[in-house]
């Protein structure tokens, strides 16, 4: 009888271990999906850096093409005036 007790005893003692770790097994997992979500969002973080990065290479080259157009015009003037001089 007393064995039986005993024996019933380490089966529940056995099955509490078991839930232990069932449950240690959840929380890794948890915090497995919680860092996949941080990665995703530091890539995704990485990502909006990038497209900014690209937008300021872009205004970047629009302000080149600005400036370009600007000398060229002030070229024009002075061949302009140099022409006037000239005849």
């Amino acid at each position: 009888m007393q064995a039986d007790a005993l024996t019933m005893q380490a089966d529940a003692l056995t099955l509490q271990a078991d839930a232990l770790t069932l449950q240690a097994d959840a929380l890794t997992l948890q915090a497995d999906a919680l860092t996949l979500q941080a990665d995703v969002l530091t890539l995704q973080a990485d990502a909006l850096t990038l497209q900014a990065d690209a937008l300021t290479l872009q205004a970047d080259a629009l302000t080149l093409q600005a400036d370009a157009l600007t000398l060229s015009c002030i070229a024009k003037f002075n061949l302009l005036r140099i022409n006037e001089m000239l005849y």
